[in-house]
């Protein structure tokens, strides 16, 4: 299956700015600059199984169209995301559904949005054909906003058939500074390059007469996305087998926007400590500056349904000579979306409220990640309301499950009245270490934990002298959370990262 998406390009004071295609924004239209090293409220970034996601910016917003991912057959319909600030997303159901495509049956994957003389258009592949006898290709919609209603532009595929061995799937649509519009796409190891004529609904030629241009790269597999930055273009795909851990990112740079294109690195691939199966990704340029993300999808490491996969980005950065470095999937949550998505409760009442995790008093009631780190560093803020009882961090956890002590791992905690510990579980608690130090009950501390091997240290506040400091070899690696005893409490800014 698969698809890989395509980033917008977008126009503003006269410089293109991201991949995809090419929108004219007005100086009353720009979007927030966001400035973040990743979704600081979280990946997922929104709720549901989805995938490929293609990011554009429409009229002051920034609009994510994925794939519902669900077995091909129920691939009957394209849902979208709207957000001003990447933060807070409004859900746009059904902007197109099998019932506005005639000759779509099935598989509906990889919309591919842009913008062109008011038109808003969406590429998209429907029932995974598999010869040119079979009925379906990369088709296109259009509508008068961007959140449709889409309607069948041509009444039938744009490319219906097989073409220097490239499955007609999972295109990206990308406009040049000269207004030339190009769509790049494939599956099977095989990418094409085709031209966009004015009317973005028929294709155009190349010089030599040709129609289809072949430009695949060594590994390719399926999920073009092309962007353009400082004068270069940038060629990204989908590596590897979408069900499987190895589905992964890699880039080309070059020229032309025909190529050659030569591999330079892989960029994004799944993190055994965060996700698993990252790929088919699109690109997103800030308008009016030099931030760039990057969204894609990605399956949770607990999750062995290969179509359990969900939506993120992180931040992308470009070395001096313009090639990327290696993307980081970084583990934040500041629940300023007001939602606590990625995580699962085990006892307890848990709400995210006013840009804090909140947890009621319980005798144990935990929240968990799905993470699997050994060495890392774990920071929360930590408020703790009563004298009684503590509020803090699990780590290395597994075999979670609702009780007081029902997991394996650790947990360091503070209380209000004026104690650290730090402690070992194993369906019951084994104290390792405590430490006195002034706590006031409301008051917010900033704990860390950093686990290094069998060295586990606990600060509070102080971030350079570390309030406890034990050896322990009980647990080696696994989740990260956060855990009320006998008390309420928020959290807030969490952040998981390995040890520098």
């Amino acid at each position: 299956m698969t698809a890989r998406r395509t980033g917008l390009a977008v126009r503003c004071c006269a410089t293109l700015l991201a991949g995809g295609l090419v929108t004219t924004m007005s100086p009353t239209a720009a979007v927030a600059a966001p400035d973040y090293a990743t979704a600081e409220a979280g990946n997922p970034f929104v709720d549901g199984w989805y995938a490929d996601p293609d990011i554009a910016v429409h009229d002051g917003a920034y609009w994510v169209f994925p794939t519902t991912s669900r077995p091909y057959d129920e691939q009957t319909h394209l849902d979208a995301f709207s957000s001003t600030d990447l933060v807070h997303w409004t859900k746009h159901s059904k902007v197109l559904t099998k019932a506005d495509i005639p000759w779509a049956e099935r598989a509906m994957w990889a919309p591919a949005p842009i913008e062109r003389n008011g038109k808003y258009y969406l590429y998209f592949a429907a029932n995974d054909i598999q010869n040119d006898s079979q009925p379906g290709g990369i088709g296109v919609a259009v509508a008068d906003r961007p959140e449709g209603p889409y309607e069948d532009a041509i009444g039938r595929p744009l490319i219906s058939r097989f073409h220097n061995g490239a499955q007609p799937i999972d295109q990206d649509v990308f406009i040049d500074d000269d207004g030339q519009a190009y769509m790049y796409y494939g599956g099977w190891g095989h990418a094409n390059v085709v031209k966009l004529n004015p009317d973005m609904t028929s294709l155009g030629t190349f010089a030599d007469g040709s129609t289809y241009k072949e430009i695949t790269p060594a590994d390719y597999v399926e999920g073009s996305q092309m962007f353009k930055r400082n004068g270069k273009y940038y060629l990204m795909w989908s590596e590897g087998g979408w069900t499987g851990p190895d589905y992964s990112v890699s880039y080309a740079i070059s020229d032309s926007p025909t190529g050659p294109f030569e591999k330079l690195d892989k960029v994004l691939a799944q993190d055994p400590a965060v996700a698993r199966g990252s790929g088919h990704n699109s690109v997103v340029n800030v308008p009016g500056t030099d931030i760039w993300y990057i969204f894609y999808h990605r399956r949770p490491l607990s999750e062995t349904d290969g179509n359990h996969r969900q939506l993120a980005y992180d931040r992308m950065y470009f070395r001096p000579d313009g090639t990327i470095e290696r993307i980081e999937m970084k583990v934040r949550d500041n629940f300023a979306d007001g939602n606590a998505l990625g995580w699962k409760t085990y006892g307890g009442s848990w709400a995210a409220a006013g840009g804090r995790y909140r947890a009621g008093r319980s005798p144990g009631g935990k929240a968990v990640l799905d993470t699997d780190f050994a060495d890392f560093t774990q920071d929360t803020d930590v408020t703790v309301t009563s004298r009684g009882g503590d509020a803090g961090l699990v780590f290395r956890v597994t075999r979670p499950t609702v009780g007081t002590d029902g997991y394996s791992g650790y947990y360091a905690g503070i209380s209000g009245n004026g104690t650290v510990v730090l402690g070992r579980v194993n369906d019951s608690w084994t104290p390792l270490r405590t430490a006195r130090l002034r706590i006031t009950p409301g008051s917010t501390h900033r704990l860390r934990v950093t686990a290094v091997g069998s060295s586990l240290k606990v600060y509070v506040d102080d971030m350079r002298t570390p309030k406890i400091s034990v050896t322990d070899t009980a647990y080696s690696r696994g989740a990260n959370g956060v855990r009320v005893f006998n008390t309420a409490a928020t959290f807030d800014n969490v952040a998981v990262s390995y040890v520098k």
